[in-house]
């Protein structure tokens, strides 16, 4: 199996994080080298990939629909096989919308000791009864979901009512959306939000040190 990667090394790192990108946008997206800079200033050092279908867009120029769900969470594992051949430390998986989603999927069928996500798509915009939430009440390994208050795939109010248990730590950025971008009658920024973001994550990284 092929992967493509970048991987970013934090000085004294605590921690690795897989990170894997949203449905529409790839591992060098603004939003995922913008979050592993911050992430890895942090000590965290950040692997990024693109799933084989975004792999293909890049080299084709063409745009595409992403991998089916079993196909995307075999290389999601496979790739976590394959970092474990050469590295035994902190290990954390996660992603942004669609990759944070299969990372929670694959947290219990790999050697991960948790999940970071970025904007969970809880549920297809306008779709609320359609919830992909199963997988998240059987899970006992920490994850951490960084959510937009307005998020369209799960705003505040509905994720609040899901009664997800414990061990998912939740936190909420104001009037952002599945971005983390506030309006601008906010108040808010989206520098400032994915500033705020990045620590959140880097510290729930932090306080899973062995």
């Amino acid at each position: 199996m092929t992967f493509s990667t970048i991987r970013d090394d934090a000085s004294d790192a605590k921690g690795l994080f897989i990170f894997a990108h949203g449905a529409g946008a790839g591992m060098s997206s603004t939003f995922m080298a913008d979050m592993a800079s911050r992430l890895c200033a942090q000590g965290i050092s950040v692997l990024r990939f693109d799933f084989p279908y975004m792999q293909t867009m890049t080299e084709t120029g063409k745009r595409r629909p992403p991998d089916k769900g079993d196909k995307l969470l075999s290389h999601y594992l496979a790739l976590v096989r394959e970092v474990r051949k050469s590295y035994s430390g902190r290990l954390f998986i996660g992603g942004k919308s669609m990759g944070g989603r299969m990372a929670t999927m694959a947290l219990d069928q790999c050697d991960a000791d948790g999940a970071l996500v970025f904007g969970y798509p809880f549920h297809p915009p306008g779709k609320p009864e359609k919830l992909r939430t199963d997988h998240l009440h059987s899970s006992h390994k920490p994850m951490c979901i960084i959510q937009g208050e307005r998020d369209t795939f799960g705003h505040q109010n509905e994720v609040t009512d899901y009664k997800l248990p414990a061990n998912i730590h939740l936190h909420f950025l104001p009037d952002g959306d599945h971005s983390f971008k506030p309006r601008k009658a906010s108040g808010y920024d989206l520098d400032t939000h994915i500033s705020t973001a990045a620590t959140i994550g880097s510290q729930f990284i932090r306080t899973l040190e062995k």
